[in-house]
């Protein structure tokens, strides 16, 4: 016959006998709950890839930040001519983008071509 776990007394009429098997099986329910758990491999990799896409937008708006103060510290400490030249290339910049892009594309383009040969 099976005797009772050592940890907890036993049962002294039907009532508590039944109280402790619906324990008994609480507990059960939630190891098998937990276990499922651990082996839900599909699951445990959504938590984790959330987990590094928060990482990843934290580190972003951390890089965000340190470049706009380091953005700020060269307008100051940079000297005029400087930052007269980087204002100019800036609007140029934004005023030809479309020029830049087709630009950059044709650079690509002649770099894949090249690279075939």
């Amino acid at each position: 016959m099976t005797q009772p776990p050592h940890d907890e007394p036993t049962a002294s009429g039907p009532e508590e006998l039944r109280e402790q098997v619906e324990h008994t099986r609480q507990e059960l329910g939630e190891t098998v709950e937990a276990l499922a758990a651990k082996t839900d491999v599909k699951a445990r990799a959504k938590e984790k890839a959330a987990e590094v896409r928060e990482q990843a937008a934290e580190v972003k708006e951390q890089a965000a930040i340190k470049a706009e103060l380091a953005g700020r510290l060269l307008q100051e400490k940079a000297p005029e001519p400087v930052r007269q030249t980087a204002a100019v290339t800036a609007r140029l910049t934004r005023d030809n983008r479309a020029l830049l892009l087709a630009g950059g594309a044709t650079l690509l383009l002649w770099l894949v071509c090249r690279r075939k040969r």
